[in-house]
């Protein structure tokens, strides 16, 4: 599933390329089945909260989830004809962008929009985020920081990559509760996450090793993963630690595959 970093890159991109001018809107699968009541309206704004993705009407607001599965493909017109189950299209002056497979795609109205943002946490990306109110859902529970981090009503946009990389970073034990965090460290690791999440957006992939551990300072090979990015324990499991070449451990937490060093954030 895209981290929080992809929806914030996807806004961007169609705000530059769709917002304040009309856009053509299609369902050609036929399941948006709302798709004509924003067709032909000026887009206003296109914005992400979390793993959230909101296109903004005068008629309304489209909102977007891709799940595990939704992806966006695009180009410059003349549009090709609809390949396979298109969602949704959009039609601007001069670009394309094709959904397939989201999670959600429908037309809520502004008091929808605001039950949805309502039930999410601090989203690292925005501005208006208030980690503060994080930290106080953490301090209070004693299901571990791992969890935690991955529950949008906690922390919105962290995925399992961000997880599991600020958690090494900052040498925290993944299953040390919630309650046991230090409000220090908390600001810290909340800093390094806006740093590491808006170089995501930026680059459009996640990095997060330092300079002296990248594959031309050490003389490693390059990481090979569909993911893209060096990091420290994300799918690396039994390999050598980059710091202390311990191991990497893995086990399945709540459905999710966790990844951690033993010897650098010890339990």
């Amino acid at each position: 599933m895209p981290e929080g970093h992809t929806l914030h890159r996807l806004a961007r991109l169609h705000q530059r390329r769709y917002a304040g001018k009309p856009v053509e809107v299609s369902s050609p699968q036929g399941k948006f089945t709302d798709a004509s009541t924003v067709d032909g309206r000026v887009l206003v704004r296109a914005e992400a909260y979390g793993k959230h993705l909101f296109h903004r009407y005068d008629a309304g607001t489209v909102h977007i989830h891709l799940g595990l599965y939704g992806t966006f493909t695009e180009g410059t017109l003349p549009a090709p004809a609809p390949v396979g189950q298109v969602r949704m299209r959009l039609i601007g002056s001069t670009q394309w962008t094709d959904l397939r497979g989201p999670n959600r795609c429908e037309l809520l109205n502004p008091d929808q929009v605001d039950a949805i943002k309502a039930r999410l946490g601090a989203d690292p990306l925005r501005r208006d985020a208030k980690p503060d109110q994080a930290f106080e859902r953490i301090s209070s529970s004693r299901t571990s920081l791992a969890a935690l981090l991955m529950d949008q009503a906690v922390v919105a946009g962290v995925g399992n990559v961000y997880r599991a990389e600020l958690l090494f970073r900052h040498g925290v034990a993944p299953m040390l509760p919630g309650k046991s965090l230090d409000s220090v460290l908390w600001k810290e690791m909340w800093a390094d996450l806006v740093t590491l999440m808006r170089y995501g957006v930026r680059t459009g992939r996640i990095d997060t090793v330092a300079d002296e551990h990248l594959p031309e300072v050490t003389g490693r090979a390059p990481r090979q993963d569909r993911h893209g990015g060096e990091v420290y324990v994300y799918r690396r499991t039994g390999q050598p630690c980059l710091v202390c070449g311990t191991p990497i451990a893995h086990q399945v937490l709540a459905g999710r595959n966790l990844y951690w060093c033993p010897a650098c954030q010890p339990g």
